[in-house]
């Protein structure tokens, strides 16, 4: 791993900390729903970056899964909150 993998490493580890206790102290389900958002978008670049230093391209594809998976989420978090103010 080259400095600059192990900075952006760091960082992308340091993001995911903060999403955490961002997560377990959001007021709404909103801001929960958010940083898990952020989650999965951090654990997907955290992924993409150990497959290209560890030289494993299935990395890669847990990553789009773990990406599609957060997008998912989203969309359904946001037809629950949609429906749940008489929206249709």
């Amino acid at each position: 791993m080259n400095d600059i993998d192990l900075v952006v490493a760091l960082f992308l580890l340091g993001n995911l900390i903060v999403a955490l206790l961002a997560a377990a102290r959001g007021p709404t389900a909103a801001d929960r729903m958010l940083m898990a958002l952020l989650f999965g978008t951090t654990g997907t670049g955290i992924l993409v970056l150990l497959a290209q230093v560890m030289n494993i391209p299935a990395l890669v594809d847990v990553a789009l899964v773990l990406a599609l998976l957060a997008a998912i989420g989203g969309v359904a978090f946001a037809r629950r909150a949609w429906q749940g103010d008489g929206h249709d």
